[in-house]
């Protein structure tokens, strides 16, 4: 049950965020409107390592800060954290929070390494405690409107552009954007990864910035991803063919299309993008003679709705929609991908 009103006579889950940068900002502007709305939480510490941060961020949302997470859980009685710190800091601060007995909501992904990723669930399972990872593309509602819809997709495509920013640049490209559909399309194919083949390249940073990926399932399915934080435009679409069908997806306008593809025989999927795009444009009505649907989406923040099912994961003791083990499952699909970008690299001379 969503936590959007405060749980008869139960006391409210007492939340600290750690690190409070551009995320850990927004988890902390989420905490803060779901306990002005009445739900059954209380935002109750900030902590950075930057003391001018951690007192900027204290004033804002009026709360408690500390530098150090030692001192926080030292002064501060936690049940819940979200983890914002940047990647190579998650095991320790997840550790930390753990140990201690406080239930942890890790910003994506997990971890910088399966050893780090590993050393999170062991502790955690260790502790009773639970772990959620902060893929919140998870949440978007209109990946929510489609799973109903899933009967075998076979075939993905993915494309995720940003423009190039200074945040998040201790990791590359893949770990930092192309994670949000590896995550994504993982949850969907109910298979095992066969093979990965991958490029990248870095351009403004000294990570790869840009990637086109290859990833063949088991069951036959085949996914290809493209991910750029040096784009002109901002891009996050999902696009995915299954018997008869073909969905596009866009993260951004929360938009769901579900075009009939059994009129649409010979058709390759540039053409069915067209169509697809020319259905959204004409609010999906038919076209050309094929069945287009705009199908129904409840718009929603995602990030509201991904700490809304963590705190009930905290409330209820139940395993959380994103688990510790779907964030180690992302992080080793995308250190194969590394593997894969470095293989390619040397063959190509790069």
């Amino acid at each position: 049950m969503p936590e959007t009103a405060a749980l008869n006579g139960q006391a409210p889950l007492r939340v600290a965020v750690v690190g409070a940068g551009a995320f850990g900002r927004n988890h902390l502007r989420v905490y803060r409107e779901l306990q002005a709305a009445g739900a059954a939480v209380e935002l109750v510490a900030v902590v950075d390592a930057d003391a001018g941060v951690a007192a900027g961020a204290g004033a804002t949302f009026r709360v408690p800060w500390f530098t150090s997470l030692v001192d926080c859980l030292a002064d501060v009685e936690l049940d819940a954290a979200s983890v914002c710190v940047p990647t190579v800091h998650h095991a320790a601060a997840a550790e930390l929070l753990l140990t201690a007995g406080v239930d942890v909501l890790v910003e994506k992904p997990i971890a910088g390494s399966l050893a780090d990723a590993d050393r999170i669930r062991a502790v955690a399972k260790q502790h009773g405690r639970i772990v959620q990872v902060g893929h919140l593309e998870r949440f978007n509602p209109a990946v929510t409107a489609a799973r109903p819809l899933l009967n075998r997709p076979m075939f993905f495509e993915s494309h995720r552009l940003s423009v190039f920013t200074p945040r998040s640049l201790d990791v590359d490209v893949v770990l930092d954007l192309m994670i949000h559909d590896l995550d994504i399309v993982l949850s969907l194919v109910p298979s095992e990864v066969r093979e990965v083949r991958a490029v990248g390249l870095p351009v403004l940073s000294k990570k790869v910035d840009i990637a086109n990926v290859r990833v063949e399932f088991e069951n036959g399915c085949i996914a290809n991803f493209t991910a750029s934080r040096v784009s002109t435009e901002r891009v996050r679409k999902l696009r995915f063919f299954q018997p008869h069908q073909y969905l596009s997806l866009d993260f951004a306008r929360q938009d769901l299309l579900m075009i009939d593809v059994t009129a649409a025989a010979g058709l390759d999927m540039a053409q069915l993008a067209a169509l697809a795009q020319m259905a959204a444009a004409a609010g999906g009505h038919p076209s050309a003679g094929l069945s287009l649907k705009k199908v129904p989406v409840e718009a929603g923040e995602p990030l509201r709705l991904e700490i809304e099912a963590f705190l009930t994961a905290v409330r209820e003791r139940t395993v959380p929609v994103v688990s510790g083990a779907d964030g180690r499952k992302a992080l080793a699909l995308a250190l194969e991908i590394h593997a894969a970008m470095a293989a390619h690299a040397l063959r190509a001379g790069l």
